[in-house]
């Protein structure tokens, strides 16, 4: 147990709550590797949370207690699991998948009410989100509801640290799992050609993967998928909001969406955080850090750090797109990218084929998401549809 520490921040306080990016700003210029007790080590600057990515004998990924397949691992155990999974955004199974969530895109665009106050979190980013995924790995619609109040639960008691709820909401999610794999097992060569039948089958150094494996990779996938596109339809379309000039030149041009996409993502996080822990003392930040420890690598500081991106706020794509580390870096990159990448170039295209513009709602305020989660939690605008009204 580390020795009794001063305090640097509070990752918690109201201040830092109310708009995360800005905070990290400035603690970033001050103080770039901070102790909490909520946390333990921060990490603020992209050289070091770039030197963490890279030397993963010393900064370890196996953080919880918990199995976490294949997040929580370090090689070579986690190098079998990677090459299951990685098959699975490879361009043809995304070239597959892209007319489906095209579907789905276009379906939430079209029940979009144009010329009139949204709520961009409820009309169209949870949604997308707990769709797509569903479409993805091929589960029932009826898993939309409970999955998006599961999502709610698992925030909150995430939120609060709170390990007793925290192990009461996984344990509702692996019965929802548990209740899709014992179907697919139920039907035999009759079960539906989906990614989750197909991962049923998957075998780890020879061996099927235990259903506690499975439960792991596949709530990974979904914590991480569901939040996270989420997060960054409220981001973007936020953005186009109050940067019109940038909405007409990818209406003009969707080409350009991907680059702009993954910029607008790096200036405003999505993805908050990660983890690891360390393995032996080591000197990162100005700080010297025992063994043991655990760091949070914070990509939303990360990616708007001065000495890498010169003004953070700056829409730069093709200068800061080598740095960007949006999806990560080595050899814990998420595999997922490409289906991310996929599925907000999608949706963006059919938002802007139907909208003549974004304005934001100036009597409404919009609520910033608090951490672990980035982007919104409510996010009023107005989508201009082809015959704009004023009310």
């Amino acid at each position: 147990m580390a020795e009794q520490r001063h305090q640097d921040w509070d990752p918690r306080a109201k201040d830092v709550q109310q708009d995360q990016i800005r905070a990290y700003d400035d603690i970033r210029q001050t103080c770039p590797a901070a102790w909490s007790d909520y946390q333990q080590w921060t990490l603020f600057r992209h050289a070091d949370v770039m030197r963490v990515l890279e030397d993963h004998d010393t900064f370890s990924n196996a953080v919880s207690a918990h199995l976490s397949v294949p997040n929580g691992m370090d090689p070579p155990e986690h190098t079998p699991y990677r090459k299951v999974i990685e098959p699975y955004f490879a361009p043809e199974p995304m070239a597959r998948f892209e007319p489906q969530c095209r579907d789905v895109a276009r379906g939430l665009v079209n029940d979009l009410q144009k010329n009139q106050s949204v709520d961009v979190v409820n009309a169209l980013s949870r949604p997308f989100a707990l769709q797509i995924q569903c479409a993805f790995m091929g589960w029932p619609d009826s898993l939309h509801q409970p999955l998006a109040q599961w999502v709610m639960k698992n925030h909150r008691a995430t939120l609060a640290a709170d390990r007793a709820a925290m192990a009461e909401v996984a344990e509702e999610f692996d019965g929802y799992i548990r209740d899709l794999l014992d179907t697919r097992r139920q039907a035999g060569d009759q079960a539906a050609d989906d990614v989750t039948t197909r991962l049923l089958r998957e075998q780890v150094n020879g061996q099927p993967m235990t259903d506690e494996q499975l439960v792991s990779l596949l709530r990974n996938w979904t914590v991480g998928e569901l939040a996270t596109i989420s997060a960054s339809i409220s981001i973007l379309t936020n953005y186009l909001a109050h940067h019109p000039d940038l909405f007409n030149d990818l209406k003009a041009a969707p080409e350009q969406l991907p680059e702009a996409i993954d910029e607008i993502l790096r200036m405003d996080a999505p993805l908050i955080s990660n983890r690891r822990i360390t393995t032996r003392d080591v000197d990162i930040g100005g700080r010297h850090i025992p063994a043991g420890e655990k760091i949070t690598l914070l990509w939303a500081s990360a990616n708007r750090d001065e000495d890498i991106f010169g003004d953070p706020d700056n829409f730069c794509p093709h200068q800061n797109a080598p740095k960007n580390l949006l999806y990560g870096a080595g050899i814990h990159i998420c595999p997922g990218a490409p289906l991310a990448r996929m599925e907000l170039r999608v949706f963006m295209e059919e938002l802007l084929k139907q909208i003549n513009g974004i304005e934001v709602v100036g009597s409404d305020a919009p609520e910033r998401a608090m951490f672990p989660t980035g982007g919104f939690n409510y996010l009023p605008l107005q989508f201009l549809g082809s015959d704009p009204k004023t009310f």
